[in-house]
């Protein structure tokens, strides 16, 4: 959800893979050439030159069709996994909000309390105080709090992209800076709100916020593809795409599937599939992990105008909109990490779609075709 030009910010460039002519090779039950999936998939390789791209598309029905396109491996050449694991990213705020939310619905926390409550003298800064900042602004982004991104960013390939961060450590990156704005009077998105949600969640539940995703979640709704990776784990367990970063345009890729993961923690440590996604969206919009009250709460939205291009994006506790060609809007959220780009989001009609691609998109206009691409899927 962050600016991909953000993300790119501090990166250097390293010896890399150089990618041959992009080529797409269909595959999964979306071999139709006429497919408009199909076509926008293929779009994002030959066009924007990612990699490879990878979707979902659930109907209303529960049916799903599944695409491929681009290669899996670039040294290789390996097709592009049906279904496969990525990063999912940011996707992960959803699962810690949505954990957040059944605790409130259990009567455990607060969503209008200071989250000093909970984490007594952990939050403090410049303009920054604990006392001042809800449980709600957190997970709605109105906190204004700093992000951390581009310290974890910087000289990523020769110091950070192995490097293990406690969730404690990154906090601090962001309590070192300047508050953006007092709380509650804006809104900016920040990987340090969810970090302190993850925290609020293990103090409250004394148990890991990986495993209460997992327990609450993962399991109750059958994501037989996503879990939260152990500490150490560099790796992606399942039949995955190689995912890669670039730090510019026309520089070459660089292969970074293998990276620990540990600075995004409750804001973007999931790995999962793009139809466990779409399982999970939909769960969730059908109130099958949350009480009416909190999905209402989740759904009810603020102001985001840095969240899209056209200034006119709204966020919720962990959910945001996404406005549909064909009229009305989805909900959704989506993801970058180093290696991996997911957009995904549920339309009115039911329908769900996930796509993702093996890279950080080096444009603004690459960036911007992924999310035409889940426009497609949802409305062609």
């Amino acid at each position: 959800m962050a600016s991909v030009l953000a993300v790119l910010t501090g990166l250097v460039a390293a010896t890399a893979l150089t990618a041959p002519g992009a080529s797409a090779l269909e595959s999964g039950t979306g071999q139709r050439g006429g497919d408009p999936v199909q076509k926008s998939l293929n779009a994002l390789v030959q066009d924007d030159g990612f990699p490879g791209a990878l979707a979902a598309v659930r109907d209303s029905d529960g049916r799903t069709r599944q695409y491929t396109a681009g290669v899996g491996d670039l040294r290789t050449g390996a097709e592009v996994p049906v279904d496969g694991q990525v990063r999912i990213a940011s996707n992960t705020k959803m699962f810690t909000a949505t954990v957040v939310l059944q605790l409130v619905g259990e009567g455990r926390i607060d969503l209008d309390a200071p989250i000093e409550e909970y984490l007594p003298g952990v939050v403090r800064g410049d303009g920054m105080d604990g006392h001042d900042i809800t449980v709600r602004q957190l997970l709605q982004h109105t906190s204004g709090l700093p992000d951390y991104d581009e310290e974890v960013l910087q000289d990523y390939f020769t110091k950070q992209q192995h490097r293990y961060f406690e969730p404690r450590e990154v906090l601090d990156l962001a309590l070192a800076k300047k508050s953006l704005f007092a709380p509650g009077t804006g809104w900016s998105y920040s990987n340090t709100n969810y970090i302190l949600a993850g925290l609020l969640v293990q103090k409250v539940t004394g148990r890991p916020i990986g495993e209460e995703i997992t327990n609450r979640i993962i399991k109750p709704i059958g994501l037989r593809h996503t879990y939260w990776p152990a500490v150490g784990d560099q790796t992606i367990k399942g039949p995955h795409p190689q995912g890669y970063l670039a730090t510019a345009p026309d520089a070459p890729w660089t292969d970074v599937t293998e990276n620990d993961p540990s600075a995004s923690w409750a804001a973007g440590q999931l790995i999962g599939t793009p139809s466990d996604l779409n399982r999970f969206l939909v769960s969730l919009l059908d109130g099958k992990l949350l009480k009416p009250a909190q999905l209402k709460e989740m759904q009810t939205t603020v102001d985001a105008p840095d969240l899209d291009a056209l200034g006119d994006g709204q966020y919720g506790l962990g959910l945001a909109t996404f406005k549909l060609s064909c009229g009305g809007y989805a909900w959704t959220h989506g993801g970058n990490a180093p290696g991996y780009t997911t957009r995904n989001a549920v339309a009115p009609n039911g329908r769900a779609a996930t796509i993702a691609v093996t890279a950080l998109p080096t444009s603004l206009p690459a960036a911007q075709h992924v999310e035409a691409a889940l426009d497609t899927a949802l409305c062609k």
